[in-house]
């Protein structure tokens, strides 16, 4: 997992940063059957489509991605692994606790590499950060031009009116790198978290 990290932060040229521990995310059943639920519905609708995709109807279009968050407890140090209850002041811990919760019209924003993830997450100024490794649902996806502006939140909720799953918008430097907006937050099932300190270059 380190080495998945590591190698997509795309900055070659900068520091990339410091891993203070990996965790596996143990997911509720009721949470995997959710997701697992969500794959068989995008599936089913592949199916009866009389737009064959042929992805969508295998797996849902499923697709390994990153998203990260803040971190205000001590999750990962010292070899601490318990969630805090510092609810929904701590990201990672209210993501793990309670899923993607109230995002539905916007998306849940993913991306391909964990240096965008990073990098998405603005106005963030603490030190330590967690970004959680999920397997994505992606279903049927709607591309954005890449000269076009990011998706906003109308576009986003036109597009999953209509008969779209998740929408694949402009990532600026990393454009050759999909920032994907995910409708259904229970689409995404987060793996691994990785706390870790951004060096500055």
């Amino acid at each position: 997992m380190e080495i998945i990290f590591k190698s997509s932060w795309v900055r070659k040229d900068n520091p990339c940063c410091k891993i203070e521990r990996i965790l596996k995310v143990n997911n509720t059943q009721r949470t995997i059957q959710r997701f697992e639920d969500c794959r068989d519905a995008v599936k089913a609708r592949a199916l009866s489509s009389t737009r064959k995709n042929p992805r969508c109807a295998a797996d849902g279009n499923e697709l390994l991605r990153f998203h990260c968050t803040t971190l205000t407890c001590s999750l990962g140090s010292r070899g601490s692994s318990t969630l805090c209850g510092s609810i929904p002041g701590c990201g990672i811990c209210t993501i793990i606790r309670h899923g993607f919760q109230g995002k539905e019209c916007k998306g849940v924003r993913t991306t391909a590499s964990s240096g965008r993830a990073h990098d998405s997450l603005l106005g963030c100024t603490d030190e330590r950060r967690a970004m959680l490794v999920c397997r994505v649902i992606a279903g049927r996806v709607k591309r954005v031009a890449e000269d076009a502006p990011p998706p906003e939140e109308d576009g986003a909720s036109s597009a999953a009116a209509g008969s779209y799953d998740s929408v694949a918008g402009y990532a600026g430097i990393y454009s050759n790198l999909e920032e994907l907006s995910v409708f259904n937050p229970r689409a995404i099932l987060p793996c691994f978290v990785v706390i870790y300190k951004a060096l500055e270059s």
